[in-house]
Parts: C-alpha cells; sequence; structure tokens
C-alpha cells in the first residue's frame, strides 16, 4: 500500500508518496510523469517519512544541503533502479552529464559502453524528484533538457544549489524522451 502527503515548495506544490520501505515518489504537481508508478489504491496519510523528507526539503528550499538522507525505494526495472542509484549519489551542487552516468553504468556491468539515451529515459523517468537530484544531469555541451519538472525548475534549482553555470543553455528542440 502507498500512501501520500503535500509539500508547499516555492516552486510549486509537491506531493509526496510512500510506502513501509521508504519515500516511493516526490512529483512536483501536474509534471510529465506525474503518479507513473503510484499505485491507483492508495490513501492520504501522514508517516515518519513524510515527516523527515519535509524537514529535508525545508533546509533544500532555504538553499543549504541537507545533512541526513531521506529513506527511498526505487520502483522500476533493475536498469532504472541502477540509474537512480548514481541520480541519488550526486553531490549537492554539482552535475553529472547523462554520458558520464552511461560510462558508470557500462563499468558496473562490465560493457565497454552504454547508451546516453537509455540513461536519459531513466533519468526522465525518475519517480523522487529533488531528493534523487535529476535535475542535476546535463548535457554534455551543457543542454539543460530532460526535467519532468519543467526546464524552468530545473534552472531554479541548479541556481538554489550554485550548480548553475553561464554556458549552460536550454536548446531550441528539446531532446527529452
Amino acid at each position: 500500500m502507498q500512501y501520500t502527503s503535500r509539500y508547499e515548495s516555492p516552486l510549486g506544490g509537491i506531493v509526496l508518496a510512500a510506502d513501509s520501505v521508504g519515500l516511493t515518489g516526490l512529483w512536483f504537481e501536474g509534471q510529465k510523469y506525474f503518479g507513473l508508478y503510484l499505485d491507483k489504491e492508495h490513501e492520504e496519510k501522514e508517516l515518519p517519512v513524510f515527516d523527515r523528507a519535509k524537514e529535508w526539503l525545508d533546509v533544500y528550499f532555504s538553499g543549504r544541503e541537507p545533512e541526513t538522507k531521506v529513506p527511498v525505494h526505487f520502483i522500476g526495472s533493475d536498469f532504472q533502479n541502477e540509474v537512480w542509484e548514481i541520480l541519488y549519489s550526486i553531490p549537492f551542487g554539482k552535475t553529472m552529464t547523462y554520458g558520464e552516468i552511461a560510462r558508470q553504468m557500462a563499468a558496473k556491468r562490465g560493457l565497454k559502453a552504454m547508451s546516453a539515451q537509455a540513461v536519459g529515459g531513466a533519468v526522465a523517468r525518475n519517480e523522487i524528484s529533488v531528493i534523487v537530484p535529476c535535475h542535476r544531469v546535463v548535457g554534455t555541451n551543457g543542454s539543460l533538457t530532460g526535467y519532468a519538472g519543467g526546464i524552468d525548475r530545473k534552472i531554479a534549482l541548479l541556481k538554489l544549489e550554485g550548480a548553475y553555470q553561464d554556458t549552460f543553455f536550454v536548446p531550441k528542440h528539446s531532446t527529452a524522451p
């Protein structure tokens, strides 16, 4: 069974989801892939994991790096879960490219190469936005694309963390999945 709770952020309303293991979702209201893996039957209920996540978000949106981790429960394919684990490890205030994630995935699997586009598809379907920081992933050339919460939010989150660079740009035609 999954449960939900709401949080009001400076960037708009957020819906949180969790099960008995940990946080399973964090979406800006109305974002692409909203509730992709959310159980059809779920109920709104306050849980300790929501309290922890909301405290984390309060610290984060104040512009500081949260010192604690929120327990998460990835619900996706093995490939997606591996990509999301890498996302979860990207430090506050840093960015990583789709290609860097693809190289990490290839090395982990003992392969010579891995498709950055396949990685991009998994990044785009990350169910736990902000806490699992898919907004920290950028194109090799500095392009800002593929954020399901919206490009304006991606820019705002990168600026909040001090990770935004003047060389970043929004492509005229998105390559997002």
